[in-house]
C-alpha cells in the first residue's frame, strides 16, 4: 500500500507567513507540467509495481489553479502508471477564492474525493494582514458549496495565535466549522519561518511578535473545544469526525511508502530509501526534460529511521507500544527507549492507558516536539 504526493509550485500571491516553495510567477506552468509528466514516467520504480496506491494528494502552493483539462492529463497518467485502487483517496488542496459550483462538480467527474481548504481565519483584518486572496464570506460560501457539491469528505484549515486573533475568535470559528458539519478540521499554529515576509516585517517592528504562551493557550482550546464536539484529536494538528481521517497523512506517520513528484517533494521507499526533488522551478524543469538528476537520495540508518518511528508515531493518538520497538528495533533499544519514558512520564507527559502503550497526555500534545527530542537516539 503506497502513496502519492505531487507538489503544484504555484500560488496567485504569497501569503506573509508561508515558506513553502511556490512561485508567483505562472508562465512556466507549461513548462513544469511537461516535466512533471516526465518525471512520472521516470520516476515510476521507486517502489516495488505491485505496490497498491491508496492516496493521491495534490499539495502546494495552490494546485487548485490547475485547469479541468491539465488535471485530468495528470491523474490519467497516475493511473498508466501505477497500480491505483478502486477506491483511492484522490485530495486537492484549494482555496476559497477558486471555489465555484462548476469547478467541484468537475473536480468530482475526474476522481477527486476530498478537498483541503485553506480558510485560516474567519476574521478579514486577519486574512488582510495574512495577505490572503479571500475574505471570511468567501470562506463560508465556500464551504456551503462543497457540502451541496456532494464532497463528503474535506478538511479545513485554521491558522491560531497570531497576534491578533482572540480565543473568543478562535472558539467562534470552531464552532461555525461544527455547525457546518465539516468532517475535518486542521489547526496549525503560526510560526515564523525564516525568509518569509512575516519574518522580515517583525524583524523590523512592523509586526508584533508570536507569544508562544498565546499559542499554547490556544492549541489547548482547539483540542478541548473539538473534542468535546465530537472530533478526534487524532495528531498533533489534525481533527477527524469518526472515519473522516486523512488517508494520505496517516501514511506517513505510519511509515509507509509514497511517491514525490514536483519541486521539493519528497519521496520514501517504505524501507529505508529517502529522496527530495531540488526547490527550485527553472531548475527542476531544465533538469528533468533534459535527462539530467533533479533529486537527492539519502540511506537512512537505522537509528534515523528508529527516530522518525518515535517522531512520527508519538504525534498520533494511537502512539506507539514498546513491544513495535523490540520488533523492529530490538531488545536494547526498546529498554534504553523504556527507561526515557520513564523519566519523562513524572512530568504527566503521557497518558497512562496501560505501561506499554505510549501515549501523549493533553499536556503532552503541546510540547510534541520537546519531547521527542528528548526520546531520540
Amino acid at each position: 500500500m503506497a502513496g502519492i504526493y505531487l507538489h503544484i509550485p504555484f500560488c496567485k500571491q504569497a501569503c506573509t507567513y508561508c515558506n513553502f516553495h511556490f512561485s508567483t510567477n505562472l508562465s512556466r506552468k507549461s513548462e513544469f507540467l511537461d516535466a512533471l509528466s516526465k518525471e512520472i514516467w521516470q520516476q515510476n520504480n521507486f517502489i516495488a509495481k505491485d505496490e497498491l496506491i491508496e492516496t493521491i494528494y495534490f499539495g502546494g502552493g495552490t494546485p487548485s489553479l490547475l485547469t479541468s483539462v491539465e488535471l485530468q492529463k495528470i491523474i490519467s497518467l497516475l493511473h498508466d502508471n501505477f497500480l491505483v485502487s478502486n477506491h483511492v483517496e484522490i485530495t486537492l488542496e484549494a482555496n476559497p477564492d477558486d471555489i465555484n459550483p462548476t469547478t467541484l462538480k468537475t473536480w468530482l467527474s475526474l476522481g477527486i474525493n476530498r478537498l483541503s481548504l485553506g480558510v485560516q481565519s474567519f476574521s478579514d483584518d486577519e486574512l488582510l494582514w495574512m495577505n490572503r486572496a479571500h475574505n471570511s464570506n468567501q470562506s463560508l460560501n465556500s464551504i456551503e458549496q462543497i457540502i451541496e457539491a456532494g464532497f463528503d469528505n474535506f478538511s479545513v484549515d485554521l491558522i491560531f495565535g497570531s497576534p491578533f486573533l482572540t480565543n473568543e475568535v478562535l472558539e467562534k470559528s470552531i464552532e461555525k466549522l461544527s455547525n457546518l458539519n465539516v468532517p475535518h478540521i486542521s489547526c496549525y499554529a503560526l510560526t515564523v519561518e525564516e525568509k518569509t515576509a512575516l519574518h522580515h516585517s517583525i524583524k523590523k517592528k512592523k509586526s508584533p511578535e508570536i507569544k508562544s504562551e498565546k499559542q499554547a493557550e490556544q492549541f489547548l482550546i482547539c483540542s478541548e473545544k473539538l473534542t468535546k464536539l465530537g472530533y478526534e484529536h487524532y495528531e498533533i494538528s489534525n481533527y477527524a469526525k469518526p472515519g473522516k481521517r486523512s488517508k494520505h497523512n496517516s501514511s506517513y506517520w505510519k511509515g509507509k511508502p509514497y511517491y514525490g513528484f514536483g519541486p521539493s517533494a519528497h519521496g520514501f521507499n517504505g524501507k529505508n530509501i529517502r529522496k527530495w526533488n531540488i526547490s527550485d522551478n527553472v531548475l527542476y524543469n531544465q533538469r528533468v526534460l533534459n535527462n539530467e538528476i533533479s533529486f537527492e537520495v539519502e540511506m537512512l540508518t537505522e537509528t534515523q529511521l528508529l527516530n522518525e518511528f518515535i517522531m512520527t508515531s508519538i504525534r498520533t493518538m494511537e502512539g506507539f507500544t514498546i513491544q513495535e520497538v523490540k520488533n523492529k528495533y530490538g531488545d536494547e533499544k526498546a529498554k534504553e527507549l523504556e527507561g526515557k519514558i520513564k523519566n519523562l512520564k513524572i512530568t504527566n507527559y503521557f497518558q497512562n492507558i496501560d505501561d506499554n502503550q505510549i501515549v501523549l497526555s493533553p499536556l503532552g500534545k503541546l510540547y510534541a516536539d520537546g519531547i521527542t527530542v528528548e526520546l531520540f537516539f
